[in-house]
C-alpha cells in the first residue's frame, strides 16, 4: 500500500502550497490513498465546507481534523455526510466519525484519528483505551492513524502501544516536520510530526508579527495566518510493499 499524507494545511497559504507543489508531489510519489490534515485551513482555525471541497478537489480520499475540529460551527451541518475524520476519543455523542473506511483495489484501508491529552486542553477520553476498543472489532488490510498531539513523549508512547497492530502512525499538530521517520520494531511506520503546509516564514503558519507581539509584550493578540506567496509543503510517503517511509519537504 502506498500512502501519501500531508501535514496540517494552514490558511490560504496552505492551499497555495497545495496548488503549487502537489502536482510535483503526485508525480514523484504515486499513491494508492491520499490523506490531508485540514483542521487549520479556514482562517487558521477549523474547516469551512467550501475549503473542505477544495481539499477534496486536490484528490484527497479523506481529511483529518484535531483540537480545532469544531472551531467553525458550520462543520456540524455537513460532517456526517463528509469524508472527514475527527478525533476518535471525543465523547460518543460528538458528531462525526473517528475513523473512516476506504476501498481501494479490493482492499479496505481504515484511517483513524486519535488526539493526545498532554498540553492539549480538551479533556478527551483515554487514547489508549479508546484505540483498544475500536481495534478489537476492526478488520482491514491497512490501518493508518493520524496522531494529533503536542508532547513527543506521548506520541512515541502511543506509537509503541500500536506497534504491530496498525500499519502507520503519523503525527500531526505541532506544524514542525520531525527527522525521525522510521519503522518500529514490530513493523509499524512512524513519524512524530509530518509538518505543515503553509507560510514558509510564518510562525507555525501564523502571522509572525502578531506572534512576536504576544511573546515580547505578554499581551494576547488574536493570531491569523501569515499572508504570503512564499510557501512550503510537508508530509510523508509510505510504501508498505517496499518497506519504506520518506518525508516530503518542498518550499520556495
Amino acid at each position: 500500500m502506498r500512502i501519501l499524507f500531508l501535514g496540517d494545511v494552514y490558511g490560504e497559504a496552505g492551499l497555495k502550497a497545495l496548488e503549487k507543489f502537489l502536482p510535483e508531489v503526485k508525480s514523484r510519489y504515486p499513491y494508492d490513498v491520499f490523506f490531508i490534515n485540514g483542521e487549520n485551513v479556514s482562517e487558521g482555525l477549523g474547516l469551512r465546507k467550501r475549503d473542505y471541497k477544495r481539499l477534496m478537489e486536490f484528490g484527497a480520499h479523506a481529511v483529518t481534523l484535531g483540537n480545532h475540529s469544531f472551531s467553525k460551527k458550520e462543520l456540524l451541518d455537513y460532517i456526517e455526510e463528509s469524508n472527514i475524520v475527527r478525533p476518535l476519543n471525543y465523547p460518543k455523542t460528538t458528531p462525526g466519525k473517528g475513523f473512516i473506511e476506504i476501498n481501494y483495489n479490493n482492499q479496505k484501508i481504515v484511517l483513524i484519528q486519535i488526539m493526545g491529552r498532554i498540553f492539549m486542553g480538551d479533556p478527551l477520553n483515554n487514547p489508549f483505551e479508546t484505540l483498544d476498543d475500536v481495534l478489537a472489532g476492526l478488520e482491514a488490510d491497512c490501518i493508518v492513524v493520524d496522531l494529533h498531539a503536542e508532547a513527543t513523549s506521548e506520541k512515541l508512547a502511543i506509537a509503541h502501544y500500536l506497534d504491530g497492530r496498525v500499519d502507520a502512525v503519523i503525527g500531526t499538530h505541532t506544524h514542525v516536520a520531525t527527522n525521525d521517520a522510521m519503522r518500529l520494531p514490530k513493523g509499524t511506520y512512524y513519524i512524530t510530526d509530518a509538518g505543515m503546509c503553509g507560510a514558509k516564514y510564518g510562525i507555525l503558519g501564523a502571522d509572525r508579527d502578531k506572534v512576536l507581539k504576544r511573546f515580547t509584550t505578554g499581551i494576547p493578540h488574536r493570531l491569523t495566518p501569515e499572508v504570503t506567496n512564499t510557501v512550503q509543503l510537508n508530509g510523508v510517503f509510505i510504501d508498505t510493499e517496499k518497506g519504506a517511509i520518506e518525508t516530503i519537504n518542498i518550499s520556495d
